[in-house]
Formats: structure tokens, sequence, C-alpha cells
């Protein structure tokens, strides 16, 4: 499943087809992509706000339960952000860095172990460049194309005025993809550039709904993670569970419920064996 391989043209799907400037070849490791899935791409800032981090978890939970795959670049700031709560979601992710995916050359090394998760998770890294091609300053702009291009739309969290995020923009607006951005303070300089694109024309994204519009969901008939059943449950499962609607650390669990904190790892142990719940990458979240 971690050897790389080379997908064959004709298994690849007609949105990256369809760019003038598509890519001569896709590797990957992993599991093949499901082409079937509707794809975002998030990108932004690797110095990123605590609002950035703050709202790409929040989104990205949001999706939880859509056939929806999470594309970024496996970079450091809000692309590895976008992947780790993809996967505490269990949402499918793709991760497209700006080198080949052998072990010897993945950028960057300190996202290494973050990779590793992706692979086991059932996620893929997919890259266009030579196996053992080192990232360098011309192969960002250039694995940006592939992202754009694979996806229905392109989530904007946050981009400085100079940002390299504002490329994947450019490069979805050129292929006629939705370019979907979160406001931010007038005052952030981490926010400049993506304000931009607000301003210009992109779309404003509040919360997951909005999201979820853009790419065509109809939310009258989409499962929500809302909707849960407490029916076989305790009363301090139950609570557990309603604050467990987004994925949260143990140490917050235990201030946020009303149990003590042994009371509360012991309902914990108790809804990790039923299956109710899993730990994963430093936070608890339903299965």
């Amino acid at each position: 499943m971690d050897e790389i391989k080379q997908l064959k043209k004709q298994d690849w799907p007609e949105s990256i087809l369809e760019i003038n400037d598509s890519p001569k070849q896709l590797n990957y490791r992993g599991q093949k992509p499901d082409w079937n899935s509707t794809f975002l791409t998030v990108v932004g800032s690797r110095r990123y706000s605590q609002y950035g981090k703050d709202v790409c978890e929040k989104l990205i939970s949001g999706l939880r339960g859509y056939d929806i795959t999470i594309i970024s670049g496996l970079a450091l700031g809000i692309d590895g952000i976008a992947h780790k709560i993809a996967l505490e979601t269990n949402l499918k992710t793709i991760a497209v860095p700006g080198s080949g995916i052998d072990d010897s050359v993945l950028y960057p090394k300190s996202n290494k172990v973050l990779a590793k998760q992706i692979l086991n998770s059932g996620g893929t890294l997919l890259s266009e460049f030579d196996p053992k091609e080192e990232a360098s300053p011309w192969t960002f702009p250039q694995r940006n194309r592939v992202m754009a291009g694979l996806s229905k739309a392109t989530l904007i969290i946050e981009a400085t005025e100079k940002s390299g995020t504002l490329i994947t923009a450019r490069l979805a607006l050129d292929y006629n993809r939705e370019i979907c951005v979160v406001p931010a303070s007038i005052f952030s300089h981490y926010a400049i550039g993506s304000n931009r694109l607000l301003r210009e024309g992109a779309t404003a994204i509040t919360n997951s709904q909005d999201l979820l519009r853009t790419l065509g969901f109809n939310l009258d008939n989409q499962p929500t993670q809302d909707k849960l059943d407490f029916s076989n449950c305790s009363e301090e499962e139950q609570q557990i569970l309603e604050l467990l609607k987004e994925p949260k650390e143990r140490n917050e669990l235990i201030q946020q419920s009303k149990l003590s904190a042994s009371q509360t790892n012991i309902v914990l142990s108790s809804m990790e064996i039923k299956g109710l719940i899993k730990e994963f990458l430093g936070k608890i979240h339903l299965n």
C-alpha cells in the first residue's frame, strides 16, 4: 500500500485533464484517490493567526459525514492543520507536497509524521514530480496547479499580501473553479491578500453550510453531525457526546463536563470500548 505507483492517464479525473497545463505524470502513495468524491482544496499561510487555525478546524469539522476529500500541500501552517482536522473528522485527505513523495525528499521533513498518518488513515500522497525530486522554489507554484485543478473549489483561510496562497487562488480562477475566502479583520496582516480576494468577488465563507452549498450539496438531504442517536447511552455518555460535536482534548472535556476527572476518564474509556469515540492526534472525537 505504501509503495510509489504511477496513475495511468486513463485513470486521471476529467478535472485535471481539462486544465491547459496539465501534468505529464501523477505518482501516488497510499490509497488510489476516489475521483467520485467531492474535492476541496484548503490553503493558507504558513504563518497563521489563532483565528486562522480556529476557523480552519471549525469549517472542516462541519463537513463530517459528507463525501468530501480535503486536498492541501502538506506544508507548515494552515496546510498541515487542514490535513490533521480532516483526519480527526474522518474525511479523506490528499497531500500534494512541493517535492517528490519518496521519504528521502518529502518536504517539509517536519511533516513526515503527518504524511505517515495520512497514509495509515487511507489517504494519499500525490505528486507530478519524480519520486526523488527535491523541493525547490519552482516546484511549489507548479504543484499548486494540481491542487487547484483537481478541486471543485479552493478555500483560502488566510493569505498575506504576497502569499504563495494567492498563486493557488489565481490558478483556481484560471481553471474556472470556485474561490472561497474566510473574511478576517481589516487590521490583520495575515489576511491582506485574502480580504482583497473578497473585494474582487470571491465567495465569502462564514460557516460550514456556506461551504457545503458552494460545493453543490443539498443540505436538506444530507447527513449532519448534529443529529446523533443517544438512545442507548447513559446520561454521562450523552453529556460527553453533546460536548463532542467538535473534537476536543481530554483536559478540555474534563473542564467542560459536570463530572470529576476520574469519572470523565471512566466514561471515556467505556465509550471508546463501545466504539462511540476515539482519541486521535491528541483529541477525542466521534466515530
